[in-house]
């Protein structure tokens, strides 16, 4: 357990940073008309832990800003995951 507790920091870290790029990523291809990352594989990303990284992004890149599928349910996916960590690290 211990263990876990020293590696969720930087799987957290890594899985933002990917949620970030995807979404930076998805917005590039939305100016250019290719190919877009599906919202599903989206909500996956933060349901696994990028849920900050895709909130930063979505801000900083103002897509799926006015969505409220996203801009309602991954606040709440960040809620949900706190206090998910707060409980695992408190025990």
């Amino acid at each position: 357990m211990d263990t876990l507790k020293a590696i969720l920091p930087y799987y957290l870290l890594l899985i933002d940073l990917l949620a970030f790029c995807v979404l930076a990523l998805d917005k590039r291809a939305a100016i250019k008309g290719k190919p877009r990352a599906s919202e599903k594989g989206l909500f996956i990303l933060a349901w696994l832990g990028g849920s900050l990284g895709l909130l930063l992004a979505m801000y900083l890149f103002h897509h799926k800003i006015r969505k409220p599928k996203f801009y309602l349910n991954i606040p709440l996916i960040i809620i949900i995951q706190a206090i998910g960590l707060f409980w695992f690290f408190s025990g």
